[in-house]
């Protein structure tokens, strides 16, 4: 249930009759919304959400990122060519906390503990004062806004385990004891990256995106990348996976892609695929940034905590495969690599 965005108020909208039937043309809902997710699915407006609002210090993880969406949904509907005012702004965000807010209170009114306790959920306006949003139906409810914890040891008993007996023979023979000296338990520390210069060769497998860059993204919160090459569809679906081995490490929040194209792309196929992996990065709050610079062409990999990994050919260096149906076809550390390559280094 925690993973709900927002819970909608059925009980204030008005039931189905006769009367909201129209004797003119008009579009079943069904066809509607598919024309509204067609029309608006290539449309981003979380990352425009995420700059203008404001959230409150009781807003936790998947509040923010419940309450983001809402908003973001209601800015594809209602303004789908322009940006709201700021009173406009406001009234969404109130209602997107509101809707998340019930959420929080059935869950906190469930849990014998204190897990979802936060539920003065509240945003910040336009005049920068903290408002506080509550549900119209539970406002003034003392159960739901100070609901009655259960102390699972109200009655103050505890059972205590009777001492176990051991039975003895008579004529046992004795045990010998022997000491047991101490022993220092030492841990492992894990072995910290270093500077590595060597050559990936033509047919080599066991090379993946996450194999080379995994051990050098330790608290590491943006990846930058510079590859002219990211055109072709295949060249995409590479970017793609390399997304996925960077978001590995938690602690990332930002994925700058610089590249370029030529007169034989297709621009427009190109900016829909990065614009769904856009959409897909932001679904697990990670923002991609996609610049253009027709004149590059050096291919690098920058990491915000000093690392530089440089791979002559860039993400492009796996061999296509014989058959999509083969191994390899998947698993990239079980695919033929081109010659390149491998300068990992600190700035």
């Amino acid at each position: 249930m925690d993973r709900f965005a927002s819970y909608l108020p059925g009980w204030e909208m008005p039931k189905n009759s006769s009367d909201f039937l129209t004797s003119n043309y008009g579009f079943i809902t069904d066809y509607l919304a598919e024309a509204f997710h067609y029309q608006l699915k290539h449309t981003n407006r979380y990352e425009e959400v995420s700059k203008r609002i404001r959230l409150g210090k009781a807003v936790e993880g998947r509040d923010e990122k419940g309450i983001k969406k809402t908003v973001s949904a209601l800015l594809k509907i209602l303004h789908p060519g322009n940006k709201p005012t700021d009173e406009e702004f406001d009234e969404y965000v109130s209602y997107a906390v509101e809707s998340r807010r019930r959420i929080k209170e059935q869950m906190n009114k469930r849990k014998s503990d204190d897990e979802f306790s936060k539920i003065n959920l509240s945003f910040f306006d336009k005049d920068g004062s903290e408002v506080v949003v509550f549900c119209p139906e539970s406002k003034t409810a003392l159960a739901t806004q100070e609901p009655t914890r259960r102390d699972i040891h109200e009655n103050g008993e505890t059972s205590e385990i009777p001492d176990a007996v051991i039975t003895v023979p008579a004529e046992a023979a004795p045990v010998a004891v022997t000491e047991v000296k101490d022993v220092e338990i030492t841990t492992k520390a894990e072995p910290l990256p270093s500077e590595q210069h060597f050559t990936i060769y033509y047919g080599d497998t066991g090379h993946s995106y996450e194999s080379l860059i995994a051990p050098y993204l330790n608290g590491a919160k943006a990846v930058e990348i510079e590859d002219p090459y990211i055109r072709a569809t295949h060249q995409v679906h590479n970017f793609v996976r390399f997304c996925e081995a960077v978001i590995k490490t938690p602690t990332v929040r930002k994925i700058v892609l610089i590249t370029s194209y030529d007169n034989d792309t297709d621009v427009q196929a190109l900016s829909e695929r990065l614009s769904e992996l856009k959409q897909s990065l932001l679904d697990v709050d990670i923002e991609l940034d996609i610049q253009i610079n027709e004149h590059m062409h050096d291919r690098e990999i920058r990491i915000d905590n000093g690392w530089t990994v440089k791979i002559g050919r860039g993400l492009d260096f796996y061999q296509k495969p014989d058959s999509w149906f083969g191994i390899g076809s998947n698993d990239l550390l079980l695919r033929k690599c081109l010659e390149t390559k491998v300068d990992i280094f600190q700035r």
